[in-house]
């Protein structure tokens, strides 16, 4: 399986970003993903940065690509869009259904489907491979059961990429719930989202996790963690496992993958690793068709 580095959900400082994807040039990743997918307003990076720090990835070895946002809100995102769309260099994740028709209308071969579009049948995916979609991230909540259902039932498959590690992005607003937080407007936010590199930790009255706020996307508040399910995702077909980056120890938690998808780590031995570098606890329960909140064990579960 090929190890991959989806986009950065999160807003950084401009030094940090670029310290962080110059850490990923000599990193075991095959694919790397780039490009803001959540908000809009978030400029520490714009699109030359992406473009240069693909370029620096590319040289080293890596499959760039850049992802597109998962919701136009107004005419400038769409301009946006466009001008991504155009860009001959990299791949495009599309991930919202006016990328698929720029992609479209432009005849572009290769692209990707990305985890927002909410493909969960075979029709709709063999939609997309006729517009050109190559490989395909299946929706976080997807089970494996249904996973290999829908792979089953494809004519030619796509090359299939599953999230294998990350917060489980769980909804898309309008709204900006980082600056409600802080009662501020949307349009005047202040950039709030900078000073949290992980999102805001939100709890229920009796203290127990319960969701993370990141602009106007929703997280979970549990780390989304596959490591020991490793031997599973492969049998269902998958090509690719998707990291997310986190605000730290994102290059340790590559190295587990790393080691345990190429069998120089058992893979509960590796996830059993990687709750030194979690900042809180993991999940599994929507690979195995529970509540994704859970974490599952053989046969039986425990509430992460």
């Amino acid at each position: 399986m090929k190890l991959a580095l989806g986009p950065n959900q999160y807003y950084w400082p401009r030094q940090a970003m670029l310290d962080f994807y110059a850490g990923i040039v000599d990193s075991p990743v095959d694919i790397v993903y780039l490009g803001e997918t959540v908000c809009a307003r978030r400029h520490e990076l714009r699109m030359d940065d992406w473009l240069e720090i693909g370029q620096v990835l590319a040289e080293a070895g890596k499959e760039v690509v850049i992802s597109t946002l998962p919701l136009i809100e107004s005419a400038s995102d769409l301009k946006a869009l466009r001008k991504l769309t155009e860009q001959a260099g990299f791949r495009i994740e599309a991930n919202d259904m006016a990328a698929v028709n720029q992609l479209d209308r432009a005849g572009v071969e290769g692209w990707i489907a990305g985890p927002t579009l909410n493909v969960f049948n075979p029709h709709t995916l063999g939609w997309l491979q006729a517009m050109g979609a190559r490989r395909w991230v299946a929706p976080p909540e997807m089970s494996r059961a249904d996973l290999t259902a829908l792979i089953a039932a494809c004519k030619q498959p796509p090359e299939v990429e599953v999230m294998a590690y990350g917060r489980l992005p769980l909804a898309y607003s309008a709204r900006c719930f980082t600056a409600r937080h802080f009662n501020l407007q949307k349009d005047t936010c202040e950039f709030r989202c900078l000073q949290f590199a992980d999102g805001i930790r939100l709890h229920t009255r009796e203290g127990e996790p319960f969701l993370t706020l990141n602009g106007i996307q929703t997280q979970s508040a549990q780390v989304h963690n596959l490591l020991a399910d490793l031997p599973g995702v492969a049998q269902a077909g998958v090509g690719v496992l998707r990291v997310l980056p986190q605000g730290e120890h994102t290059a340790d938690i590559l190295a587990l993958f790393d080691d345990a998808r190429r069998h120089k780590l058992d893979p509960q031995l590796a996830f059993e690793h990687s709750h030194a570098y979690m900042s809180d606890a993991p999940c599994n329960g929507f690979w195995h068709g529970r509540p994704g909140v859970e974490q599952y064990v053989a046969s039986s579960s425990i509430a992460a």
